[in-house]
């Protein structure tokens, strides 16, 4: 057992760190409960305390004062490509290029259905068989596709792709192993033979230089309740490059859509830009909540963010390896800085026990079956001693056994 030297040099230096930090000053943009060390900005991002202020503005002004008089007054229909452009440098987009919209299960569809459009006569799609499984429902369901699956029709993603493949849909970053996707590799490998390469940026955007047009990338989704911090159920995303948007069709042709929506015209006419995207109208407060967390991205460099994330992901897992061994934890998560997102998912026999137990302590991480233990690090929020006292408390956890406690064995919804 490491003595309590270790975790004094390992503070000091965790402390050392956050003294020089360049994103020190955005963690009190946050509301964080005290004596939480949050590790699941995966899953949901902390309330900017910003955004608290904007809703209850949305919802006490504009909505409960100027009732409909605010779709002029607040310009609400704007909204979605105004937010779009917010975000669109932080995903390596151009203006014009995202609209802010619906859920990403939506908007695969969308995309999917814009693809099978571009490419007519090729009815495969390619994805990953361990991707979030809302990518391969909506692959099932797309149109009449056909899947093919990397895992299940070979091992390689890469050399699934040929001459009768529409798209390929992947995850830039794994939702469970934070493996990263080389985003220009795959799709050079896509456009080679015609396929267009369609990047799911749910895991990335916010933490990673994401690139989507120095990759060439051509469609993308993603969502804004992670490390976006837009809030519970908040709208997701949609990315298509400039050069596609005057023969892109989608197939939920709603009227926010329609190149003159308040024409109430019996036919479909679509918008010629990205709002063509668009289906039905939007959620005005969810919008609204989510606009802090763009503000923050346009006031710190992505760069110092993606910096710190390889700091903060290479502190756990140094910290964890030289902790926790012979606890039977295995980690999943490439140690190459270059291959890895802003996660580290360790593996344990008994993981949702020991997660379980954690998140009884403060540290609050997730877990995805059947064994994987997995741990979101946020640059803005996230100090380097957080990280340091969440390997001690994760060691503790495993040599006193508490995880063997019944009432965390129960299983219940981690989040």
């Amino acid at each position: 057992m490491r003595d309590d030297g270790f975790w004094a040099e390992a503070l000091a230096e965790a402390e050392a760190a956050d003294a020089a930090d360049p994103l020190a000053g955005a963690r009190d943009r946050f509301h964080l409960p005290a004596g939480t060390i949050y590790l699941d900005g995966n899953s949901l991002g902390p309330a900017p305390r910003a955004a608290l202020a904007e809703v209850a503005r949305a919802a006490e002004r504009e909505w409960a004062e100027d009732l409909i008089a605010s779709w002029n007054k607040a310009d609400w229909f704007a909204l979605p490509t105004r937010y779009g452009d917010m975000l669109a440098p932080a995903i390596g987009a151009g203006p014009g290029e995202v609209v802010v919209c619906d859920t990403t299960s939506i908007n695969i569809f969308k995309t999917l259905g814009a693809a099978l459009h571009l490419r007519p006569g090729r009815r495969v799609i390619v994805a990953e068989g361990g991707s979030f499984p809302t990518d391969l429902y909506m692959v099932e369901g797309a149109l009449g596709a056909r899947g093919r699956l990397e895992g299940v029709d070979g091992p390689d993603l890469l050399d699934l792709i040929d001459e009768d493949v529409a798209a390929v849909l992947v995850n830039q970053v794994d939702y469970r192993t934070g493996r990263l996707r080389d985003l220009a590799a795959v799709t050079a490998k896509a456009h080679d033979v015609g396929a267009l390469a369609i990047w799911d940026l749910c895991h990335s955007a916010g933490v990673v230089e994401v690139g989507l047009n120095a990759g060439g990338a051509d469609m993308a989704v993603g969502c804004t309740y992670k490390y976006l911090n837009g809030g519970p159920g908040s709208p997701a995303f949609v990315f298509a490059a400039a050069r596609h948007l005057g023969a892109i069709h989608q197939p939920l042709s709603g009227w926010w859509g329609h190149a003159r929506p308040f024409a109430f015209e019996q036919g479909y006419t679509p918008d010629t830009g990205i709002r063509k995207f668009l289906c039905g109208t939007q959620g005005i407060l969810s919008l609204r909540a989510m606009r802090p967390g763009l503000e923050l991205l346009e006031e710190y460099a992505l760069a110092d963010i993606r910096a710190k994330s390889l700091a903060l992901t290479d502190r756990f897992m140094a910290l964890v390896e030289a902790s926790c061994a012979g606890f039977g934890v295995g980690l999943m998560t490439p140690r190459e800085a270059e291959a890895r997102g802003s996660q580290v998912a360790l593996t344990h026999p008994e993981g949702y026990a020991v997660v379980r137990a954690l998140i009884g302590r403060g540290v609050v991480g997730d877990f995805r079956a059947p064994d994987v233990m997995r741990f979101g690090f946020a640059p803005l929020y996230l100090r380097h001693v957080d990280v340091a006292r969440a390997a001690r408390m994760l060691r503790e956890v495993l040599a006193s056994e508490v995880w063997r406690d019944p009432r965390y064995a129960a299983r219940e919804a981690v989040t």
